[in-house]
C-alpha cells in the first residue's frame, strides 16, 4: 500500500472547499436512502445548512489540529463518515481506516467518495482499507497529531500500543453499552396508537446494527409498580414481523447459547423466546454484553432513583418513554450517562458524543493579547 501524503493544515476551519464538498456528498448519500435507511440521517447531517449550525457553536479563534487518523469500527458502517466528516470541516487532514469487514453500506458510500472528482478533498483527506499491519498503523500513529480509536476496549488497547508524536493525543471510544427505561404511569396513560408509534421507535434504535451498536438498548427498565411488559413485547413482535426482520440460522444459536449461559451464571430468572426476532429475559439487572441481535432484558424499578445506583460509566444512552423532562434532567445529573434521547433517537449522530464536543476536540484554540 503507498503511504498516503499527509501535509500540515491546508484548510481552514469551516473552508468553504469542504463544506461545499460535504453538501455534494450528502445529497449523493440521500439518494441512496431508499436502500439503505441509514444514509438518509447521514445525507442531511453533511447539509450546509447543518454543517453550519455545527460551525456557529465554535468559540474563539480555532485552528485546525494537523493530521488526524482515525480508526472506526466494523459494524456501524456509518461512524467513520460522521468521524471524519466533523474533523475535515475543522480543516485537518484526515486518514481514515476503514475495515475490510465493513458492510454493504459503507462500501456504498466509498463508491460515492470515489466517483466525486475534487482535487482540494484528494490532496488533504484519505480513506484507506487494509487488514492487520503494525507498520503502516505505526508510520500513521507516529504522524498523527489526534488519533481517533472507536471500538471495543481490547481494540483501543491494542492501538494504543503503537506511539504517538510527544504532542499528539488520543481521542478514544471504547466499549459501550445502553439501555431503555419506559414510565409505566406514562404507558398506561398512553393511547394504542402512541404505544405503537413508540414500539415501532424502538425497533429502529435496536435492530438497524442487529443491536450491536453502542447506543442500541439491550434492555428496559419498567420503572414504576404494575407489570406492562407483556404489551410492549407483543407490540415489539408484530413491528418486526412486519418489518420482516430475518434472524439468520446462526443467530439463533447464538441467541440460545448466549441466554441459557446467562441462566446459568445466575443472571437470568426467566427466558422467553417470544419469536424468532424477540428474547426477553427477566434480569434484576441490564446484561450489558451483546447476546444476539433480539434480546432483551426486562427490568423492574418502582422509581428512577432506585435506578439511578445500577448505573455504570460503561452506559452510554437511555432511550426513554413516558417521562416529564424535569424527571429526565434530575436522572442524567446523578448518573453522569452521556445521552437521554427520546425512543426512536438511538442512532441518531450528535457532535457530542460520550461527551466530547467533537468538532471543538478537532480544532485547538489560539489565544492573542495584545
Amino acid at each position: 500500500m503507498t503511504f498516503p501524503s499527509l501535509d500540515g493544515p491546508l484548510l481552514a476551519v469551516g473552508d468553504e472547499r469542504v463544506v461545499d464538498f460535504l453538501d455534494r456528498f450528502g445529497r449523493r448519500l440521500l439518494a441512496l436512502g431508499r436502500r439503505y435507511p441509514e444514509l438518509a440521517s447521514l445525507g442531511f447531517f453533511l447539509r450546509r445548512a447543518e454543517t453550519g449550525r455545527q460551525l456557529s457553536r465554535l468559540d474563539g479563534l480555532r485552528y485546525p489540529r494537523g493530521v488526524v487518523f482515525h480508526v472506526p469500527p466494523a459494524n456501524v458502517d456509518t461512524v467513520f463518515v460522521y468521524s471524519w466528516a466533523l474533523s475535515a470541516l475543522a480543516g485537518n487532514t484526515n486518514v481514515v481506516r476503514i475495515s475490510p469487514r465493513a458492510g454493504a453500506a459503507a462500501r456504498a458510500i466509498l463508491d460515492v467518495w470515489r466517483s466525486m472528482d475534487d482535487p482540494v478533498i484528494a490532496r488533504t483527506q484519505h480513506m484507506i482499507s487494509y487488514d492487520r499491519d503494525d507498520e503502516l498503523t505505526a508510520k500513521l500513529s507516529a504522524a498523527a497529531d489526534l488519533r481517533v480509536l472507536w471500538g471495543g476496549d481490547d481494540s483501543v488497547r491494542a492501538l494504543r500500543k503503537f506511539p504517538l508524536a510527544p504532542h499528539a493525543r488520543d481521542l478514544t471510544f471504547p466499549d459501550r453499552s445502553s439501555f431503555a427505561i419506559v414510565s409505566v404511569a406514562g404507558w398506561q396513560r398512553a393511547s394504542e396508537a402512541r404505544r405503537r408509534k413508540a414500539v415501532e421507535a424502538f425497533f429502529t434504535d435496536a435492530y438497524w446494527f442487529d443491536q450491536a451498536a453502542c447506543s442500541s438498548p439491550r434492555g428496559v427498565f419498567w420503572v414504576g409498580e404494575d407489570d406492562v411488559s407483556a404489551v410492549f413485547r407483543e407490540l415489539l413482535v408484530a413491528v418486526a414481523e412486519e418489518k420482516g426482520h430475518l434472524t439468520e440460522p446462526a443467530m439463533a444459536v447464538q441467541k440460545r447459547v448466549a441466554t441459557y449461559g446467562a441462566a446459568a451464571d445466575g443472571l437470568v430468572e426467566k427466558i422467553s423466546f417470544d419469536s424468532h426476532a424477540v428474547t426477553s429475559l427477566e434480569s434484576e439487572d441490564l446484561l450489558r454484553e451483546w447476546l444476539g441481535a433480539g434480546v432483551f432484558t426486562h427490568s423492574k424499578v418502582s422509581s428512577l432513583a432506585e435506578l439511578v445506583p445500577k448505573v455504570v460509566r460503561k452506559d452510554q444512552t437511555v432511550t426513554h418513554f413516558g417521562f416529564e423532562r424535569a424527571e429526565l434532567v434530575e436522572f442524567a445529573r446523578k448518573t453522569g450517562v452521556d445521552r437521554v434521547v427520546p425512543f426512536g433517537s438511538a442512532l441518531e449522530f450528535s457532535p457530542v458524543w460520550d461527551g466530547y464536543d467533537l468538532l471543538a476536540e478537532f480544532t485547538k484554540l489560539i489565544t492573542v493579547t495584545g
